[in-house]
């Protein structure tokens, strides 16, 4: 039996529908904090650009990732069927499943691969398809990597803005305007920092979720290619003297089960040939007493004998 979760993607995007809202609920209840910190008194636009630059990264992760987990449900529908297919003995085990699936296609790969008399590299097949899949993830992988660096570097760009806000403070009389650049600088860098780790967080943990889920897919078909496809096409020298044993197994139950007849045959034929000298036996008394009936018949009613 093939051992994967079911719906494994649809659990992880319940739990990312989950953590939305209660994100969503903590940032309207701190709104005006939220407001203050990012919107209002900033000197410069450096706030506005890197964390928009951020959000930006963040919300372009998120979406690919909410593509690829609708996508890995559809797989995992489909690898499903295909198994309900293959044990309710369906002519056909692609049947109602979509073309485009990984299931279908390794199918058809197999299929191909055996029309050619060659044994099927399961191992290669496996390593092509994993290859092919962790291609997907190049773009969440990356804003994986990039997110928490992004903070670094408005930090960075900050607390720039902040020493320049000192050296103002230093070089002229008045230092009003430069302590506001100050100010400014080192609310900038919280901010940013703080926009960065929790955008990490949360996207970090979803990307770990969608990689658990490519895992639990990718080996719920290698599972059902071991089990339900690579036996009917493929035939390895194992499985081959297994096939030869299982069938001189079967030879000699035959030859057994030949003996066992034979001798039956041998008694019922020594029966019959018991039971017809029986028979004859008693055919040679029954004519011989049909012949005294008729000899004593002919002497009641004097008759005369006819040869």
């Amino acid at each position: 039996m093939v051992q994967y979760k079911a719906n494994y993607s649809r659990n992880v995007l319940f739990q990312f529908l989950m953590l939305s809202i209660l994100l969503g609920f903590l940032l309207l209840i701190n709104h005006e904090f939220l407001l203050n910190l990012y919107i209002k008194n900033q000197a410069t636009n450096t706030g506005y650009i890197v964390n928009g630059s951020i959000l930006g990264l963040f919300i372009i992760g998120v979406s690919r990732l909410i593509v690829l987990l609708l996508r890995y449900g559809a797989e995992e529908n489909a690898l499903a069927r295909f198994i309900k297919n293959v044990r309710s003995d369906e002519a056909l085990p692609t049947d109602r499943i979509n073309k485009k699936s990984l299931i279908y296609n390794r199918y058809l790969s197999v299929l191909e691969i055996s029309k050619h008399n060659v044994a099927v590299n399961h191992s290669a097949l496996a390593s092509t398809l994993r290859a092919t899949e962790s291609t997907r993830l190049s773009l969440p992988r990356f804003i994986s990597n990039i997110l928490i660096l992004t903070g670094v570097f408005g930090t960075i760009i900050s607390l720039s803005i902040a020493l320049m806000g000192a050296s103002d403070i230093i070089d002229s009389a008045d230092g009003i305007s430069g302590m506001s650049i100050v100010i400014h600088g080192m609310s900038t860098a919280l901010s940013t920092t703080a926009t960065a780790i929790i955008c990490y967080l949360f996207f970090g943990y979803f990307y770990m979720k969608l990689t658990d889920v490519q895992t639990e897919l990718l080996s719920g078909i290698e599972q059902a290619t071991t089990l339900y496809i690579m036996p009917r096409f493929t035939y390895q020298t194992d499985s081959m003297l297994h096939e030869v044993g299982s069938l001189v197994k079967a030879l000699h139950e035959a030859a057994n089960l030949m003996t066992r007849t034979q001798v039956e045959y041998a008694e019922a034929g020594r029966n019959l040939r018991t039971l017809t000298g029986v028979y004859a036996d008693r055919l040679t008394r029954l004519s011989e007493d049909i012949d005294e009936i008729k000899s004593l018949l002919r002497d009641g009613f004097r008759l005369s004998s006819h040869k």
